[in-house]
């Protein structure tokens, strides 16, 4: 699996069709189909954009996306490609493999339905004209993070989850992992955000906690305020990398990304993250909040990208519904 950074054919989509993640009111939906699209349209500055399409929806979604973005039908539960679309690679020869995890509604959420989305992988796998590479474990793409030289970020709560693969040992998903991405070393976070592990949450993706944006190189998300339970859940995640290196033996150098100063929503603590934020060819898509941090992290990442352009979209709608722009996009690599 190529680094994010790696050059990019397209960014694959999905647009909210219905469920939790549209909402019970015609606002609520409004603002979520807006927010989808902002992210798509943003996207189409820098390179092609994909968005899958409900058929019922297809009407409606050419009055949110810009002209250019390209549209296809398929049956949807829900619009999280990051998780229900196929994680790209490229083969020796730079020839494009899809890898189809199975997909089970972040193990087995009872609010959860994924009949439709656990075929999505495959659907787009035959449109992009890769090689379809099925995959034996439960897994979605917001739960790796990669640096394209071997290394992988997991967590336990996800790939060892009773929910998703019961039974399976770190060593079996390490093979697999090999096997299916080209992973030589798994590094193991002990766990994800504290909102993330609750009952709409995915037990811990680690696109919420911690980026590669060049190897050897890791930026991670730092809660500031002790008043958040997160405070302490970042010491611990940021000590325990400390103590890891990636593929090539490096330790990592660590760059701690401000959590926005907004503590809470009408729900309870936030998991607010700047670390979910998409690389594109010339660009990076980065969350804002309309917060007091947005700059100061805008200008981290900017620093982390060198010759990249920052562009932001308010994700706090995103984050509403459980996720964030990583979360909502797919990147395919351009193959040779």
């Amino acid at each position: 699996m190529p680094a994010e950074t790696a050059p990019q054919e397209r960014v694959w989509m999905a647009f909210p069709t219905g469920g939790y993640t549209l909402g019970d009111t015609p606002e609520a939906a409004h603002a979520a189909r807006s927010t989808w699209a902002a992210v798509a349209n943003a996207v189409l500055e820098f390179e092609p954009v994909t968005v899958v399409v409900h058929p019922d929806d297809v009407d409606t979604a050419a009055r949110y996306l810009a002209p250019g973005v390209e549209v296809l039908t398929a049956e949807l539960n829900d619009a999280w490609m990051r998780d229900i679309g196929p994680t790209f690679v490229l083969d020796n020869n730079g020839k494009l493999g899809a890898v189809d995890w199975i997909f089970n509604g972040w193990g087995g959420q009872d609010w959860a339905s994924w009949d439709k989305d656990a075929l999505i992988a495959a659907e787009i796998s035959g449109r992009s004209g890769a090689r379809h590479i099925l995959s034996g474990i439960v897994n979605e793409g917001g739960g790796i993070q990669v640096d394209g030289e071997g290394t992988v970020l997991v967590t336990e709560t996800v790939q060892l989850d009773p929910g998703r693969n019961p039974g399976l040992t770190k060593a079996d998903i390490e093979q697999e992992l090999a096997r299916t991405i080209g992973a030589t070393h798994v590094v193991w976070l002990p766990r994800g955000l504290t909102r993330d592990s609750e009952k709409f949450g995915t037990r811990g993706h680690v696109d919420i906690v911690a980026a590669i944006p060049s190897p050897g190189t890791l930026l991670v998300h730092s809660q500031q305020n002790p008043e958040h339970p997160d405070y302490q859940v970042s010491r611990e995640i940021i000590d325990f990398l400390r103590t890891t290196q990636d593929a090539a033996g490096r330790d990592w150098s660590i760059i701690e990304v401000p959590a926005p100063a907004t503590l809470s929503d009408e729900e309870g603590f936030v998991d607010y993250s700047y670390i979910n934020h998409l690389v594109v060819n010339g660009g990076v898509i980065a969350c804002s909040f309309n917060d007091p941090m947005d700059e100061k992290a805008l200008r981290i990442l900017a620093d982390a990208y060198p010759g990249r352009r920052v562009v932001s979209v308010d994700a706090r709608e995103l984050f509403a519904r459980g996720g964030g722009i990583h979360c909502i996009t797919q990147q395919q690599p351009a193959a040779i």
